[in-house]
């Protein structure tokens, strides 16, 4: 039965622990040792080679490269802040958007999106733009539910519908995947189709915007360190001019390398060079970068150790073959099952990009034999991978915009990030999803 899957089950303990509030870090812990024990894994055994708890060691270095990114980026978000650049920004942006609460709220989501493709920093401007604005956006009694559904639309949209940057990386691993179990498709077919799902998003984040987290919302006012407001008129110091030249360094770095060690490393250079950051200071700026993002890298790091229990246990592959039983007949049930079981395994093993293989060689041909069209084929892997990036306490879709809304301690990562993107994308992706795969032919 598809219920007693420690995929599933494992998922469902992670969800309820975080949901009374227990600590992400324990609860991905305690649902990485169930779901080994529920697949027969032994919790420690002098001789084994698949202990739960070394398991769950040796696959944490999947995410050692993102942990470390998390950290020298917190470590540059420090020194942007303590350069003034930040308050500048704020002051700026303040004259601009004053009294223009949406406007803000979708200004963000389209600078999101740009991290996304047109400068491909993904969540590392985060740290850095959001908390010199939490006082602004107090003032406009923004909800800040409202703004984390704008990042996260930002963090996921453009990859899912459009083959630039990151995009390009995601609808390429799908053209090879379908490719390689007897579908022949390019990445123009996945990109005619995979619209659907960037469009389903963004009725989602139309939604909660305006209905679900729409009414003003009143914050206390915090000072964030580094981001006090200026008043007056604001101008540019050697170390802000230094702070935007680390900045842009950092934008090129990351296209040239695709790489974010390399891109944050060079900023911080630049930083130091330029005189922004003070050769006395370069301990406080990294304890700084440390207290900032070192909880979420010790999440991922963790997350990546979840997700190599949950593939050495074999749970993945045994629900993607059980749940085909339930495929059979309408396509419309199908659908909803591949996307469902998409869903556990997106959150389970934390990176959609690494979804798509794992179902590919079991969807693929069963949408075949069910009557699927190649296009609808595309749709429904694509969107399954998608789905669970949004609303999974360990992904960086949501770790990201927690670490920018929390900067003052008003923002809780599950209630005020996880829950409301699990609302405003997961459930309209799948919607969009089923309807898509319907019609498509």
């Amino acid at each position: 039965m598809l219920l007693f899957n420690p995929v599933v089950i494992s998922v469902i303990v992670m969800c309820v622990l975080c949901l009374i509030k227990l600590n992400v870090l324990l609860s991905i812990i305690i649902s990485a040792v169930v779901a080994g024990l529920a697949a027969g894994m032994p919790l420690y055994a002098p001789d084994a080679d698949n202990n739960i708890i070394d398991v769950l060691i040796n696959g944490m270095g999947g995410n050692s490269a993102t942990a470390l990114s998390y950290i020298l980026l917190g470590a540059f978000a420090v020194g942007l802040a303590k350069s003034g650049l930040g308050t500048i920004l704020s002051v700026k942006l303040s004259k601009v958007l004053s009294g223009k609460k949406f406007f803000m709220i979708f200004a963000i989501a389209i600078i999101s999106c740009f991290s996304q493709n047109l400068v491909p920093v993904h969540i590392a401007f985060i740290p850095i733009l959001i908390p010199p604005l939490l006082g602004l956006m107090n003032k406009l009694k923004i909800d800040r539910r409202a703004m984390a559904c704008a990042l996260t639309f930002g963090l996921k949209a453009p990859y899912v519908s459009l083959p630039v940057g990151f995009g390009l990386i995601f609808h390429q691993i799908l053209v090879d995947n379908i490719s390689q179990f007897g579908v022949k498709v390019t990445v123009s077919d996945t990109s005619s189709v995979m619209w659907i799902g960037g469009l389903s998003m963004l009725i989602g984040l139309i939604f909660c915007v305006f209905v679900l987290y729409g009414r003003n919302r009143d914050y206390k006012d915090i000072p964030v360190p580094g981001t006090e407001e200026a008043h007056g008129e604001v101008k540019m110091t050697k170390e802000a001019w230094g702070a935007l030249a680390g900045c842009v360094v950092t934008a090129v770095v990351s296209i040239i390398t695709q790489s974010l060690p390399y891109s944050a490393v060079a900023g911080l250079f630049i930083m130091v060079v330029t005189g922004c950051i003070k050769w006395k200071d370069i301990d406080e700026v990294m304890n700084g970068g440390i207290g900032m993002m070192g909880f979420i890298a010790f999440v991922m790091l963790v997350a990546a150790g979840y997700g190599n229990v949950l593939r050495e246990s074999g749970a993945v592959e045994e629900l993607v073959v059980k749940a085909a039983a339930y495929m059979q007949g309408s396509k419309a049930v199908a659908a909803f099952v591949m996307l469902l079981i998409g869903l556990l395994i997106t959150m389970g093993i934390g990176t959609s990009f690494g979804t798509i293989p794992i179902i590919a060689a079991i969807y693929v041909p069963l949408c075949q034999q069910i009557g699927f069209s190649p296009a609808s084929i595309i749709l429904l892997i694509g969107v399954a991978a998608a789905l669970g990036d949004a609303g999974s306490p360990a992904s960086d879709s949501t770790l990201g915009p927690t670490s920018g809304l929390n900067a003052d301690g008003q923002h809780d990562h599950i209630w005020d990030t996880c829950v409301p993107t699990f609302i405003a994308f997961d459930i309209p992706l799948i919607i969009g999803g089923v309807i898509g795969a319907v019609i498509l032919e």
